[in-house]
C-alpha cells in the first residue's frame, strides 16, 4: 500500500494486539509456591507493571492521558492507561516491518486507544508445577503501531510461551472516498521480532489474510533445568527426579503451547 496514502479525514483504523505470556517453574513444597507467587506479585507489581506500560507508550509514540492501576487480595494486578495518538505522524519507516526496540497490572488511557495488562499467578494442585500468566493488550487508533512493542514486551518477562494476536479493524478513507482496510504491509507478526527472540523460539502461525488477522504462537526451545527450580538448584535433586520434574514441566509447556491436555507419557 502507497505509504504517502492521502486520507479524507482522521484514520480510523484499529489495530489491537494482544498477548499471552506464561512462565512456568517447579516448586518442591508448599512453602515454595507461597514464596513464588509472593516473589511473582512482587517482581510484577502495578508500579512496575505502570513503567512497563508507559515504555511501551513510549516506544509506539503516544501519550498518556489517564493510568488506572490496582494490586490485587491475595495476588495479581491489573493496569490500564488510556493514551492518544502523538502530535506528529510516525516516519513511514515506524509502520513496516522491522523489529521494534529490545528493553534494557497496570492499567492506563488513550484517546481512542489503550494499554491493559493483568497478572495471575497459579499453582498445581499436587504436582509442583507453577505458572505465571501476563495478558496484555495495545488497542490504537491512527497511524500508531503497537507492533514496534512487541520485542520490549516479551523480554519484559520471563516468557517461556507467548501467544500473539493482531489484528486491524474498520477502515479509513482517501481523498477520492475508496476505503482501505489496513494501512500498512504485513505477512507475519514474526516480522516484527528480532533475530534473537527468533532464534530462541518455535514458532507457529495461523494467519487469515482477508481479514487482516494473525496470530504466532511461540514455545521456547532451549530447556535448562536450573532455570526452572524455583527456591533449589539441580542438586538438591537425584537423576530419576529431575527426569520426572523436567517430563512434567515440558508437558506443562506442551499443554500450553498446543492449547490441549496431554497424556502422561
Amino acid at each position: 500500500m502507497d505509504k504517502k496514502l492521502k486520507l479524507h479525514g482522521f484514520n480510523n483504523l484499529t489495530k489491537s494486539l494482544s498477548f499471552n505470556i506464561y512462565d512456568i517453574c517447579y516448586t518442591n513444597s508448599e512453602k515454595q509456591r507461597r514464596d513464588y507467587i509472593e516473589y511473582i506479585d512482587e517482581m510484577y507489581n502495578a508500579e512496575r507493571l505502570t513503567q512497563i506500560l508507559t515504555d511501551v507508550v513510549k516506544i509506539i509514540g503516544a501519550n498518556i492521558l489517564n493510568i488506572a492501576r490496582q494490586d490485587y487480595d491475595p495476588h495479581g494486578a491489573s493496569v490500564t492507561l488510556l493514551i492518544a495518538e502523538h502530535e506528529m505522524p510516525p516516519e513511514p519507516s515506524e509502520i513496516t516491518e522491522s523489529p521494534g526496540p529490545l528493553p534494557e497490572t497496570v492499567v492506563a488511557h488513550l484517546d481512542k486507544s489503550h494499554v491493559t495488562v493483568h497478572t495471575y499467578p497459579e499453582s498445581h494442585p499436587d504436582n509442583g508445577i507453577s505458572t505465571f500468566r501476563v495478558d496484555i493488550d495495545v488497542s490504537t487508533c491512527g497511524l500508531i503501531s503497537p507492533l514496534k512493542a512487541l520485542n520490549y514486551l516479551i523480554h519484559s518477562f520471563d516468557s517461556d510461551i507467548v501467544t500473539v494476536d493482531y489484528r486491524v479493524r474498520g477502515f479509513t478513507r482517501d481523498i477520492d472516498g475508496t476505503k482501505h482496510y489496513i494501512d500498512h504491509n504485513i505477512s507475519s507478526i514474526q516480522n516484527y521480532l528480532s533475530e534473537d527472540t527468533q532464534n530462541a523460539y518455535e514458532m507457529i502461525d495461523v494467519n487469515v489474510y482477508q481479514e487482516n488477522t494473525f496470530h504466532t504462537k511461540m514455545l521456547l526451545k532451549q530447556f535448562e533445568m536450573e532455570n526452572y527450580l524455583f527456591g533449589d538448584g539441580t542438586d538438591a535433586f537425584g537423576e530419576d527426579e529431575q527426569k520426572d520434574i523436567a517430563k512434567r514441566l515440558k508437558k506443562e509447556m506442551q499443554e500450553i503451547f498446543y492449547s490441549r491436555n496431554m497424556p502422561d507419557l
